[in-house]
């Protein structure tokens, strides 16, 4: 059973690549309690099958950096979910000018994505279980929008633009 507009996030633990060294965080992955990082924030969150993949790299990704400041005078912040680790993600972030604008998020063991009930076998594909496309936007870690794609290459109702309309 999937999360639904009404539920609270369930527990979990994300990994981020942090590029420069502050108080509390260290050059290189650092993890974070989901519960943590949402309390009374407002966060857009969206999810995608896999960084360099032809439809996260291409449209679903860039479509956030390129509204991140439009977004970001609604909400607090902007993460892009997906099942990697947090090296390919802080690079994939690096190369798609995302750092700065979306936090690059990782579920390396898909833990926190099956908690949601929002994960994918794609293991026919060669890519094993992954987060199906999806945006959410969470207040105070409560889900308020949820948008699902039918299937792992559309983009129709989790994109950047839909979000903003829903923020």
């Amino acid at each position: 059973m999937s999360i639904k507009v009404g539920d609270k996030l369930p527990e979990g633990t994300l990994y981020e690549y942090i590029d420069e060294e502050t108080e509390g965080c260290s050059i290189g992955p650092n993890a974070f309690k989901v519960a943590d990082l949402v309390a009374g924030k407002r966060i857009v969150l969206f999810g995608l099958p896999g960084a360099y993949t032809p439809t996260c790299s291409a449209a679903h990704l860039p479509g956030y950096v390129e509204k991140a400041a439009e977004l970001k005078s609604k909400v607090d912040e902007i993460w892009c979910l997906s099942v990697n680790d947090a090296f390919v993600m802080g690079a994939w972030g690096r190369e798609n000018k995302a750092i700065g604008h979306v936090r690059m998020m990782a579920d390396g063991g898909a833990e926190f994505v099956k908690a949601l009930g929002l994960e994918i076998d794609l293991t026919s594909r060669g890519l094993g279980v992954r987060a199906q496309r999806f945006s959410m936007l969470i207040d105070d870690g409560v889900v308020k929008t949820l948008n699902i794609e039918e299937g792992p290459g559309n983009h129709e109702v989790s994109d950047a633009a839909t979000m903003l309309g829903q923020v």
